[in-house]
């Protein structure tokens, strides 16, 4: 079992640094490759532009063919290879042109020698080097989209201490099992993912989830691996280890992310199977009609120019450096946009349907109003003390509030639930009795004199609860999910920007209609089973694309079936899964964000692509008349490229 754990960590780690080793060996080829080209561009720039000949006319034909072998054959080898098998596959991308364009500007350096074309062999170190240099930024691009999780991963916890018999033993993290029960002190990193089963203490967690205020742990409560415990010792029993763990579930969700296509790069992808056979016969036809009116050198080198102003550098790097950052300040802001395609779809949405609980709401009751004519802390001492003995949650709420006052509870004597109406018991020898009507109509209480807070209570989607002390009511406590802080504001920017809200949950109406009014919301489907959220918004669909956003289990077939489904992180495992994007900070304003992120960086596809495009149609009708050299071809193509790779880094700079 051990054994397994190393592998999977050594797995992991091998994952992690993919993107790091791939930036270091596209910097290694653009290093080398430009060390043997920088000579041929001088060379060539000098003689050609200027007439100037640094060496004898065959010793620098030589010394090119000699020098460019390694850029083209070498360094570019990957590309010439995957160029070439879209010759004979008849699916052509832009390693296509780019081996065209090289290998049939470096065959020129042989005919030279016979006296049939001038030698254009440099340009195609030139073309070659180039394209290592946009390569090497794409994979610049690429590192720093995942750049902020890929911190937390090293930045985690290296060894940890665990409970093996009766003694505390260090180990290393590949080493934690499931089940093994961890040790965490103040100011220590906590291993891995877990509940906490004994102690309590604050945890940092601003690195997963950005949030600056330390969240409170007590027993039962989760933790991730990689935050800080703060101020006191936690047990904590490990629940997920290495790839199941939740970072390494967020590093997986962003490299997802960035490996997948969205419905404009398919169709940038179409284009350019067409473009690449359009460009070769365009080059054809160049050389078949200017060799009527020129020498075959001449003609050749222009049909060279269009080949090399075409390779189609900037398209291909448009849509793909774009969408790795924006999914890199997506994870940065607690956005992971599991599903490329979700960039697309975001600004296309009409309707963003809304889960209640969990989702607009805490998902926690709490203690909203206390009635009573006793002082607060009295009314609340004798509430709480009953409330402690039993697990129901809106008993754990009373006593959260009974916490927050820091009253100290009294013991209970002869506690006794009645199933689904309320609980009974004697604190400090009196009889008290707390619940629903139900409950004290059984037991024959009059609770008239609190009926109009009662009713009120309920009007506003809260659960009231009775307090009746020797059956005489002492109070009534309001209780209810209350919505997130910034639920209201998310709400209030989302209908400004003119989306349709609407709120979708299980819930009686009158509680949901209750939570809709205070976060702004118009529009409430209740009473929704579960297997039914799905059908909802299949209706919803019919006027136009639809967001869901939820974080439960049985939000899952709605997120599934909704354009674009916008998973709360905070939530079930399943409900992540289905998910296009994941907000890992659990708050609404995450899909204020995530569609300002979408408008932002389709904005830049859009701009690289036209970049792309406006560029190939100015400059291959010039390349075709005559008036672009190779060489000063070979630098407008460089120049295209080094644009859109450029434009899409400005995304960065862009506030969500």
């Amino acid at each position: 079992m051990i054994m397994k754990n190393k592998e999977a960590h050594i797995h992991e780690h091998q994952e992690i640094s993919i993107e790091e080793r791939e930036m270091k060996d596209w910097k290694r080829k653009l290093v080398l490759s430009w060390i043997f080209t920088l000579p041929i561009a001088v060379m060539m720039i000098l003689d050609r532009l200027f007439g100037i000949r640094l060496f004898d006319e065959n010793f620098m034909n030589i010394f090119i063919l000699i020098i460019s072998f390694p850029v083209i054959f070498i360094f570019g080898r990957k590309t010439i290879q995957s160029g070439i098998r879209g010759f004979y596959t008849f699916y052509f991308n832009m390693d296509s042109l780019i081996s065209l364009g090289t290998i049939i500007a470096y065959l020129t350096g042989f005919l030279n020698f016979f006296g049939i074309v001038k030698n254009y062999s440099g340009v195609s170190a030139m073309i070659m080097s180039f394209f290592i240099t946009g390569k090497y930024f794409e994979s610049i691009a690429k590192g720093k989209a995942s750049q902020e999780i890929k911190k937390l991963m090293h930045l985690g916890a290296k060894k940890a201490i665990v409970i093996k018999g009766n003694k505390e033993v260090e180990i290393g993290i590949s080493e934690v099992q499931i089940g093994d029960i961890i040790i965490v002190k103040p100011g220590e990193k906590i291993p891995t993912d877990g509940i906490v089963i004994k102690g309590e203490s604050a945890v940092d967690e601003s690195m997963v989830t950005g949030e600056s205020i330390p969240i409170d742990k007590l027993k039962g409560s989760n933790v991730i691996g990689a935050t800080i415990n703060q101020d006191g010792v936690l047990y904590i029993k490990a629940t997920k280890i290495g790839k199941d763990t939740f970072l390494a579930h967020i590093i997986k969700l962003v490299e997802e992310a960035q490996g997948t296509k969205i419905p404009i790069q398919k169709l940038a992808d179409k284009i350019t199977n067409i473009f690449v056979p359009s460009v070769l016969i365009i080059s054809i036809l160049t050389f078949t009609l200017w060799v009527f009116s020129k020498n075959v050198s001449d003609s050749l080198g222009i049909a060279i120019s269009v080949l090399v102003i075409a390779c189609p550098c900037a398209l291909g790097l448009a849509i793909p450096t774009a969408l790795m950052v924006g999914s890199g300040i997506g994870a940065k802001n607690g956005i992971l946009i599991r599903k490329g395609e979700a960039i697309q779809t975001m600004k296309e949405i009409k309707t963003i349907v809304l889960d209640k609980t969990g989702t607009i709401t805490k998902g926690i009751p709490e203690v909203t109003d206390i009635i009573s004519e006793m002082e607060k802390k009295d009314f609340l001492k004798i509430a709480a003390s009953l409330e402690s003995v039993s697990e129901h949650p809106l008993s754990k709420a009373i006593v959260n509030e009974a916490k927050k006052e820091n009253i100290k509870l009294t013991s209970v004597k002869k506690f006794k639930v009645e199933r689904g109406r309320g609980v009974g018991g004697i604190v400090n020898q009196k009889n008290i009795i707390i619940g629903n009507r139900r409950l004290m109509q059984e037991n024959k209480i009059n609770y008239k004199k609190y009926e109009t807070q009662i009713l009120k209570l309920e009007e506003e989607g809260k659960t009231a609860v009775i307090a009746a002390l020797n059956k005489k009511v002492i109070g009534v406590i309001g209780i209810a999910d209350d919505i997130k802080p910034d639920s209201q504001e998310a709400i209030k920017l989302l209908n400004k920007k003119g989306y349709r809200i609407v709120i979708l949950t299980g819930d009686n109406e009158k509680t949901a209609k209750a939570i809709a009014s205070k976060a702004g919301i118009s529009e409430v489907i209740a009473n929704v089973l579960p297997e039914d959220k799905e059908k909802k918004v299949i209706e919803l669909q019919k006027k136009g694309m639809v967001a869901f956003v939820g974080d439960g289990i049985n939000d899952a077939p709605a997120l599934k079936q909704s354009n674009v489904g916008i998973a709360i992180g905070t939530g079930t495992d399943i409900a992540i899964e289905s998910g296009d994007i994941v907000l890992a900070k659990g708050s609404l304003m995450g899909v204020v964000h995530a569609v300002n992120l979408s408008k932002e960086t389709f904005k830049k596809i859009k701009q690289n692509l036209f970049w792309a495009f406006f560029y190939n149609s100015v400059a291959i009708p010039l390349a075709v008349l005559g008036f672009l050299n190779p060489v000063i071809a070979e630098m407008a193509m460089a120049t295209s490229s080094v644009t859109v790779v450029g434009n899409a880094l400005l995304l960065r700079n862009k506030k969500i």
